[in-house]
């Protein structure tokens, strides 16, 4: 492959996006937008190497992504080692999420999971947890089936096959509802 056939493909990926699911993300963008302006939180979380997105997009929240506004209520799931592994010790790592977001959550927060992977247990329990306590759930993921696609409030996905196409999708994406964040919170 060349340089540009590899930006092309990246592009398509992205542009296909946005052509199945234009709608779908507007109202997500415009529900965590109203979550934000009711004070309530964003819980985030991702596994494997995509952890640290999971602060890249709460740091965006909290710090600034491009305008001076106020901080807003942003929480990776993904970051506190001690929480993790004492979890993860004194139960199984099956359970790191739900138990962060059972003491972390208030009514009409929203807990987003952005997966390249499969059907990981840990996010399955964090999520029947989420909606047992009127979470909203917001999943991005890609075109494989996955359990829980069928009980998440909202789900947008990225149809590829090609993990880093789309992951650099999912960027695109939460950098996307920080731009419009952006412009609701100046």
């Amino acid at each position: 492959m060349d340089l540009e056939q590899y930006f092309i493909e990246s592009a398509n990926v992205k542009l296909n996006f946005i052509k199945e699911n234009k709608d779908k993300f507007e109202e997500v963008i415009n529900i965590i937008v109203n979550c934000l302006k009711e004070w309530n939180k964003i819980l985030i979380a991702w596994n494997w190497w995509s952890a640290a997105d999971s602060q890249h997009f709460a740091a965006e929240l909290i710090g600034r992504y491009k305008t001076e506004r106020r901080s807003l209520p942003a929480i990776a799931l993904t970051t506190d080692t001690s929480i993790i592994t004492a979890i993860w010790n004194d139960y199984w790592y099956d359970v790191i999420f739900e138990k962060q977001i059972a003491w972390l959550w208030s009514k009409w927060d929203i807990f987003i999971w952005i997966s390249t992977s499969w059907n990981s247990t840990n996010i399955i329990k964090a999520v029947q947890k989420a909606k047992e306590q009127w979470v909203i759930t917001i999943w991005l993921l890609w075109n494989t089936w996955w359990m829980l696609v069928d009980i998440m409030d909202y789900a947008l996905v990225v149809n590829s096959n090609n993990t880093a196409r789309i992951q650099e999708t999912h960027l695109t994406i939460y950098h996307t509802i920080c731009e419009f964040i952006d412009k609701e919170f100046k």
